[in-house]
């Protein structure tokens, strides 16, 4: 794939001035969107990610439209991990929801930079160091473990981490409308929204961690790796508002994630067999033997991936939701208990043990 510097200019210029419109357009002014705004630009968004896709597999042939499609598919998907993360920043700082979406376009502008220096980062020990592939592949496949199996008791809010700012900065314990800073008695203060912003980098270093592994064991091309991470945050700071509580009825989306950022933990392993060159594996020998996983097998696992965990979620949490009914209705103790008792740990599992799961 030739992409020449100019191209290179030209699609980051055009992903800034993307963020820049967001911003003036609908961030400046502190607003909650309506949900048929947020339907409007997702939609948007979407078809343009797809209608890019398109673009490429024409251009380029198809078999790197494929690994961008099946790279959007995944970080599409970590992103909306992201979405269960930064939920619970705003709810632990109880950012008011007027001002909810300067929070997430900071976070989000926050990713996209953070994700940027570990592209740039990958490209480069890629190119040289073809076991970094091992390395990779590890990684993800122990995060694979820690998404699947995680614990349930962080909270970025009131991590160590922000007890750690907290005691390097002076806070104050209100909001001041949507300012990072405020003076009072002649002592500069930091307000809870710049806490909230602090918390979402701090959350953004997290994700990319396992973010840009992940894509790269879909594709070596740097290119399409920064694209399907700028399109798949680009609007997602609308689908925050457009899926609202459904966030926390997607009580599979850990275990989906964790499956498909183990498939591709294997991927990478196999790559990796296939082109070796340390000396204690096979004489630094390529065991050309091992199979290499097709892309379009990849896209095709991804994609089913994410469609049976949230199918499965939805049909949990609705079933869950039955039965709560029944028992109210019918003014069963025992099964309301029993119902209550199933629910919580469901939301649990479906947001508090996403950073943990990370780290």
């Amino acid at each position: 794939m030739q992409i020449t510097p100019m191209i290179w200019i030209i699609t980051i210029a055009v992903t800034i001035l993307f963020f820049v419109y967001e911003f003036f357009a609908h961030v400046r002014k502190p607003h909650e969107p309506t949900i048929a705004e947020s339907a409007r630009w997702s939609a948007f968004y979407i078809g343009l990610a797809l209608l890019f896709g398109v673009g490429i597999g024409t251009v380029s042939g198809w078999n790197f439209g494929s690994e961008y499609f099946a790279g959007y598919l995944t970080e599409k998907a970590l992103s909306i991990d992201n979405l269960f993360v930064f939920l619970i920043v705003m709810t632990g700082f109880a950012v008011p929801k007027m001002y909810q979406q300067k929070v997430l376009m900071v976070g989000i502008i926050i990713a996209l930079i953070l994700r940027g220096g570990f592209i740039a980062i990958g490209a480069g020990l890629i190119e040289n160091f073809s076991w970094i592939f091992y390395i990779f592949g590890a990684l993800l496949l122990f995060l694979a473990y820690k998404q699947a199996f995680g614990g349930h008791d962080s909270n970025p809010a009131d991590g160590k981490f922000m007890q750690l700012v907290r005691r390097i900065l002076p806070v104050t314990d209100e909001y001041h409308e949507d300012k990072l800073t405020v003076k009072k008695g002649g002592t500069r203060f930091v307000t809870p929204m710049l806490l909230t912003i602090i918390a979402i980098g701090f959350v953004d270093l997290i994700f990319a961690v396992d973010s840009i592994p992940a894509i790269y064991g879909l594709t070596n091309e740097a290119y399409i790796v920064f694209t399907a991470n700028a399109f798949a945050l680009m609007g997602l700071r609308q689908l925050f508002f457009l899926i609202g509580g459904l966030l926390e009825r997607l009580v599979y989306l850990a275990q989906g994630l964790a499956v498909i950022l183990a498939f591709i933990g294997v991927k990478l392993v196999f790559h990796a067999l296939h082109v070796n060159e340390l000396s204690f594996i096979n004489g630094g020998q390529p065991l050309l033997w091992v199979p290499e996983i097709p892309i379009w097998f990849s896209l095709l696992f991804i994609g089913a991936t994410i469609t049976v965990a949230t199918v499965a979620s939805l049909l949990k949490t609705r079933g869950d939701t039955q039965k709560n009914d029944r028992g109210s209705v019918h003014g069963d103790p025992v099964v309301a208990a029993e119902s209550n008792a199933d629910q919580t740990p469901v939301q649990a599992d479906g947001i508090d043990s996403k950073l943990d799961a990370r780290k």
